[in-house]
C-alpha cells in the first residue's frame, strides 16, 4: 500500500511518500480501504517527536473508508461497509487495520471527507462541555483555538445547549466565520488578554468553563481566569509553550481542574463514549451539526498538509485523500 510516513522526528519535510506492507489484519480487526483523512494536532505533534514504533512509521488517527476485510472473530462490521475510524496510528495510508471496536458506520450519503472528521473533534468537545464540564444552559464556556475543529465542534454544541459562548483566535477574520456556528464574543489573542477581556465580558467573574487546548502558560491564565466555583478542562495540549502550570491558584476558588483524553475514556468507559460518537455522527448527518473542512490535500502532499496545519491557517479541518480516490 502507499503511506506517508517518516522515519525520524521533525518538521514536515520528514515526511516521504512510500510503498509500504500492508497491515495485519488481526482476529478482531477490520481492513479499511481509506477514503480520506482528517489530520488530528496529536497527529502534528506525534510527527515532530518522531516514531512511535518501527520506521517507516506511518501516523495519524482519523481516517474513513470502506471494509474490505473482516477478521476471523469479527461479528458486527461486513465487508462492503462504509465506516469512520480512530486508532493511535496507521491513517496517513491508502489501507488501514483497526480493531472493529474503532470503527463506526456513517450513512451512505454522508461525504468520506466528512465522515472522517468527528469521531475525535466532536467526540472530545462534546465530553469536555458535558460529561466532565457539566456544562448546563444559561452558563458562559470559553473555547480556545476556536477555528480548530473541535473547537468549531465545541462552539455549536455549547450553542445547541443554550449556553453563552466564548472563543479564541488569532485573528478577527476567524472570529468573525465563528459567529457563523454560534461564537457570541470573539476574543483575538494575539491582540488583548484573554483573560483581562472574559473578565470585561463576565462582569469579573470569568466563565463558568474554560476548554483549553492549548496548555503551559494559557492553562494557567485559564485556572486564574475561571469564575468562582467554574471548571476547567484540559486537552490536547497543542501548544508549543512547556510552562509547567501553577495550580495554587485556584486556591479559595472551589475551582474544578480535569485532564481529558479521548483515548482512556474509550478504553475504560467505552460503551458510553463509542455510543457518545456514533449519535454525533448521526447529528452530522441530519445537519444538525457541521463538519467544517478548510481544504484537502493529497495523500502524497501529507507533508504540505502538515506544514499549512501548522501554520496556524487553517478554518476546520485539513482532509488527506489518497491519490486516486475520489471520495
Amino acid at each position: 500500500m502507499k503511506a506517508a510516513v517518516y522515519y525520524q522526528g521533525g518538521p514536515p519535510e520528514v515526511m516521504k511518500y512510500e510503498e509500504v506492507p500492508d497491515p495485519e489484519v488481526r482476529p478482531r480487526n477490520v481492513l479499511i480501504e481509506v477514503h480520506a483523512v482528517s489530520i488530528e494536532g496529536g497527529d502534528v505533534l506525534a510527527r515532530g517527536r518522531g516514531p512511535a514504533g518501527a520506521a517507516p512509521y506511518c501516523g495519524g488517527y482519523l481516517a474513513s473508508g470502506v471494509i474490505v476485510e473482516v477478521g476471523a472473530d469479527v461479528s458486527d462490521r461486513f465487508v462492503g461497509q462504509r465506516v469512520t475510524t480512530s486508532d493511535n496510528g496507521g491513517s496517513h495510508a491508502s489501507l488501514r487495520s483497526v480493531n472493529s471496536r474503532s470503527a463506526w458506520p456513517i450513512p451512505d450519503d454522508m461525504p468520506m471527507e466528512t465522515g472522517a472528521c468527528i469521531p475525535i473533534p466532536f467526540g472530545t468537545a462534546d465530553d469536555c462541555l458535558f460529561e466532565f464540564g457539566r456544562l448546563t444552559e444559561g452558563e458562559s464556556v470559553l473555547i480556545h483555538a476556536g477555528a480548530s475543529g473541535t473547537g468549531l465542534a465545541g462552539i455549536q454544541l455549547a450553542k445547541r445547549a443554550g449556553a453563552k459562548v466564548f472563543a479564541t483566535a488569532s485573528s478577527n477574520e476567524r472570529l468573525d466565520r465563528l459567529k457563523d456556528y454560534g461564537l457570541d464574543h470573539g476574543i483575538n489573542y494575539t491582540e488583548v488578554d484573554f483573560e483581562e477581556a472574559m473578565k470585561a465580558l463576565t462582569d469579573g467573574q470569568g466563565p463558568n468553563l474554560i476548554v483549553d487546548s492549548v496548555g503551559g502558560k494559557n492553562l494557567e491564565k485559564s485556572l486564574s481566569c475561571a469564575a468562582y466555583r467554574g471548571r476547567i478542562v484540559s486537552m490536547g495540549g497543542v501548544g508549543r509553550d512547556a510552562h509547567q502550570p501553577d495550580f495554587s491558584i485556584m486556591a479559595g476558588q472551589n475551582k474544578t481542574y480535569v485532564s481529558y483524553f479521548q483515548g482512556a475514556e474509550l478504553r475504560f468507559n467505552g460503551e458510553r463514549a463509542r455510543a457518545n460518537v456514533q449519535r454525533l455522527i448521526e447529528e452530522v448527518s441530519r445537519g444538525e451539526l457541521q463538519v467544517v473542512i478548510d481544504r484537502t490535500y493529497k495523500l502524497s502532499e501529507a507533508a504540505e498538509a502538515h506544514a499549512f496545519i501548522e501554520s496556524r491557517k487553517a478554518f476546520g479541518r485539513v482532509v488527506l485523500v489518497p491519490d486516486g480516490m475520489t471520495g
